[in-house]
């Protein structure tokens, strides 16, 4: 989709120009004028998809450039950028058809969020919309990078789905241990540095490759280059993966910031990992507080309780009671096949397919994709091609 900006401000044009060229498909800015006047007398030989007008140095009198510069372009879809300095002009664009209106200085999200109304409306089709999927630990040792990268692979092999997983941890994070002996070659960071550059193709080259359908993005080595990453950066990553991954999911750690606020800010859905012991309750009472704090939808933040057993002095509804959280899942207390799993970089799924470590992720992907991803066979002998005589 290609656009025209009307605005005098280089530094805009160049944050416009970079946003529209992450997205995919991209949106191209093709041209600039520096005012309407301009505009209308060097029309572009061949219309603009939509037109952006920066209205922060217009005033009253082009109000009549506008609606000129809407005839000529009829076809075009229109975006006004306003500071709120000129009301009438607003109003005038409006009685012209114009629908998307963003405030300056400019929010990206907000920018995307128009940009995607108006490339659904002009019929410019998105390659996928994937989910995005937050784990996120109550405290430290519940077992939520476990969950979430063992999760990742079973989504993958089991429900063929391509899948994406983000190690947020920022500081040791290493999320691609769990599943992999694979050394990144790029890590969150890297590509942070290299935002300019991000499409499809670039995001894929930079993953730990666990299944053709699983690939992970890991953390920085050094917590030093933590800072790379900033909450736009993010914002970006997730939109291009949204485009070409049917689910992202994210090992968010425990360190609420900038960055990891600004991811939690996109999901679809959170899941807090915690284990049935007072600690954890307590730790998570202040997490979903938080959560609660920042306005997130109850509906969409459902718990996983790691390291169930049946019969302990604290129940389920007990953790209901609690915190006034649904559980969406329980995870067994399967320590063998667990520490195996983790001891060899080996997904759980692939290292010991019977387990009951193994069983609960399948359960998961029926639960999270509501679906059912079995047959008569079974879903582990389908997925490892076990016949009836196998043992």
């Amino acid at each position: 989709m290609k656009a025209l900006l009307i605005s005098r401000d280089t530094q805009l044009y160049a944050e416009i120009a970079s946003q529209g060229a992450a997205r995919v498909p991209p949106l191209n800015v093709a041209a600039s004028r520096a005012s309407l006047r301009d505009a209308l007398d060097r029309p572009l030989a061949e219309a603009p998809s939509l037109v952006i007008v920066d209205t922060s140095e217009a005033d009253v009198a082009d109000g009549d450039l506008f609606e000129r510069l809407t005839r000529h372009y009829a076809v075009a879809h229109f975006m006004l950028l306003t500071d709120n300095h000129h009301p009438e002009l607003l109003i005038r664009a409006m009685r012209a058809g114009v629908r998307e209106v963003l405030q300056l200085p400019l929010v990206h999200r907000a920018l995307h969020e128009a940009i995607d109304r108006i490339a659904a409306s002009a019929g410019v089709a998105s390659m996928r919309d994937g989910k995005v999927l937050a784990f996120i630990a109550c405290k430290g040792g519940s077992g939520a990078t476990f969950i979430s990268t063992n999760f990742g692979y079973a989504l993958a092999t089991l429900a063929d789905k391509k899948v994406l997983l983000i190690d947020l941890h920022r500081q040791f994070g290493d999320a691609t241990l769990y599943v992999s002996d694979q050394k990144p070659a790029m890590t969150l960071s890297d590509v942070c540095r290299q935002i300019a550059r991000i499409d499809g193709p670039f995001l894929e080259s930079c993953l730990v490759h666990v299944t053709p359908g699983f690939g992970v993005l890991a953390a920085a080595d050094d917590p030093g280059q933590t800072t790379e990453a900033k909450p736009e950066h993010i914002d970006t990553i997730l939109r291009v993966a949204r485009q070409h991954y049917d689910y992202i999911l994210l090992d968010v750690g425990r360190q609420i910031d900038a960055v990891s606020l600004r991811a939690l800010d996109s999901t679809d859905a959170i899941y807090p990992v915690l284990q049935l012991a007072l600690p954890d309750i307590r730790d998570a009472r202040r997490l979903l507080d938080i959560f609660r704090s920042l306005g997130y939808v109850t509906d969409h933040i459902r718990l996983i309780v790691n390291r169930y057993e049946k019969g302990g002095r604290l129940r389920l509804q007990d953790l209901h009671a609690a915190l006034g959280a649904e559980v969406l899942h329980t995870v067994p207390n399967d320590y063998v096949a667990v520490t195996d799993s983790v001891n060899q970089g080996i997904p759980v799924l692939q290292l010991s397919r019977g387990s009951a470590a193994a069983r609960s992720l399948s359960d998961l992907v029926e639960v999270v994709t509501a679906r059912r991803v079995t047959e008569t066979k079974g879903l582990l002998d389908r997925l490892f091609g076990r016949g009836e005589g196998d043992d």
